[in-house]
């Protein structure tokens, strides 16, 4: 298991509500959690599950149920870890815009809801084929969350991580991963940076699949209210942006205090 503060037997915490308790609950058993990001943010609902349990089960129900992009949550650690970059840094370099200039010309500098794009690079399994079916995807997802983990309790170098990576996946692939923020939710407050953050407080590694929940016909974030109803029908925990950052946080004092 991901090494990180929370450990078994010490998540009653005063700082938790019982929401981020089954939240928490549900992730270590491989089950999905619904979370709200903020009305002053995208006004999203994502439907997630931890990517170490990723089956193509999954994958099935996050095409049916959501009709958003699927994507790969991942923590800044291990984006560090693999050294992936930031597509908006790699479309802004000065050497590709000037080979290609249509990248310079179609430079995210206007997003509404944030000041910069999470995405980092697209990964197909090596076994898979296209790569879009629900068992690829699923293969891909659970694979690289596996290879984290083992990156990790290795403490494998950057260059060791990345000669593994590449040994199992290529790119672009059929799923879009996302990268943490440095200073995580301290500098945004995006999906991501919650995503990884819920599967941080579970103890498992910061590699979380989901996808975000629209309308039946496709014309707008599914509203937090049919969000919050849809999940409460399927026994499924509903978190909003700020009960994972407020659970967070009070993880960290008491990690500072007991230090």
């Amino acid at each position: 298991m991901y090494n990180t503060t929370v450990h078994e037997g010490e998540m009653k915490r005063q700082h938790m509500s019982e929401i981020v308790e089954a939240a928490i609950a549900a992730f270590r058993q491989g089950d999905p959690v619904c979370l709200f990001d903020s009305d002053k943010r995208e006004g999203e609902t994502d439907l997630l599950f931890p990517a170490s349990f990723a089956q193509p089960v999954t994958m099935r129900q996050l095409r049916q149920d959501c009709g958003g992009l699927l994507f790969l949550a991942i923590g800044h650690d291990v984006g560090e870890a693999f050294g992936l970059p930031f597509l908006q840094d790699l479309h802004t370099h000065d050497a590709l815009t000037t080979e290609y200039p249509v990248l310079a010309e179609l430079k995210t500098n206007d997003l509404r809801y944030d000041s910069r794009s999470a995405f980092t690079l697209s990964l197909n399994h090596r076994e898979t084929y296209t790569g879009i079916t629900d068992n690829d995807r699923a293969l891909t997802t659970r694979r690289f969350a596996e290879l984290t983990t083992t990156v990790f309790d290795e403490n494998l170098s950057e260059v060791e991580a990345q000669r593994r990576m590449g040994a199992e996946f290529r790119t672009p692939g059929h799923i879009p991963v996302c990268r943490e923020s440095q200073g995580g939710l301290m500098t945004r407050q995006g999906h991501t940076e919650l995503a990884v953050g819920i599967a941080r407080l579970a103890g498992l590694v910061p590699v979380v699949i989901g996808a975000e929940m629209l309308q039946p016909d496709g014309d707008g974030a599914l509203s937090v209210e049919d969000a919050r109803s849809w999940a409460q029908e399927r026994g499924i925990p509903f978190l909003e942006g700020a009960e994972v950052i407020a659970a967070l946080h009070g993880q960290s004092q008491e990690h500072d205090s007991s230090a």
